[in-house]
């Protein structure tokens, strides 16, 4: 029988999706196999203790560069040799050295319907365009911020009562399930980056991925 997928995931904070992550994977083909954070006192260290997953703090106020700590979380990483890298609310912007060096490899969430709406304030911005749906994308991590290709997405609808608050609860709820999905495809050998494009058995998929129904 195959091992299964080791995964290194990257927070910063509470880690919500982090837990998700972990719950999926106890009848998935992955395991967590270490959680690092740039934040010491990042809620989502308690979450991989209280699941017996190793942690490490590599702190970015530690570093004078930006790519000295980029180069640190490098060097960890290669020792622990995670078959897959997940962000899960890690806020720090990768260097182009960082992203390459773990290139078809690097996956993140977006809240956002990706390519629409890059960067942060996603729900406000959603609001104010008027739009009538909203939601969460997963795409590989590319130099572009926000801009890898997008692998899934799945969609909430944005009401008239809705405010950034309250479609931002929405949009986690689906990421809380199009994660470990994403991730699932991964550890299977289904999914992979080639030549700049999110590739599942064998199909290239389109710019803004597949539903998560279509998963």
């Amino acid at each position: 029988m195959k091992d299964p997928c080791s995964v290194a995931v990257l927070i910063s904070g509470n880690g919500t999706n982090l837990q998700a992550l972990i719950d999926a994977s106890e009848d998935a083909n992955y395991r967590i196999t270490a959680v690092i954070s740039n934040n010491p006192d990042a809620y989502g260290l308690r979450r991989a203790r209280d699941a017996d997953i190793p942690t490490w703090t590599i702190s970015h106020r530690d570093f004078n560069q930006r790519i000295e700590f980029d180069r640190a979380l490098m060097a960890r990483l290669d020792r622990i040799q995670p078959d897959l890298v997940v962000l899960a609310g890690f806020m720090r912007i990768l260097s182009a050295e960082f992203v390459n060096h773990f290139s078809g490899r690097l996956l993140n969430i977006h809240p956002s319907l990706l390519p629409r709406y890059p960067g942060t304030d996603t729900h406000q911005r959603v609001l104010e365009a008027g739009d009538s749906e909203h939601g969460a994308a997963v795409h590989f991590v590319t130099e572009e911020l926000d801009g890898g290709p997008v692998i899934a997405h799945s969609t909430v609808p944005v009401s008239p009562e809705d405010d950034a608050s309250s479609l931002q609860e929405k949009v986690h709820r689906e990421e809380y399930r199009l994660y470990p999905r994403v991730v699932t495809l991964f550890a299977e050998g289904r999914l992979k980056m080639t030549d700049g494009r999110a590739w599942l058995d064998g199909n290239a998929l389109p710019a803004e991925g597949l539903h998560l129904e279509r998963l």
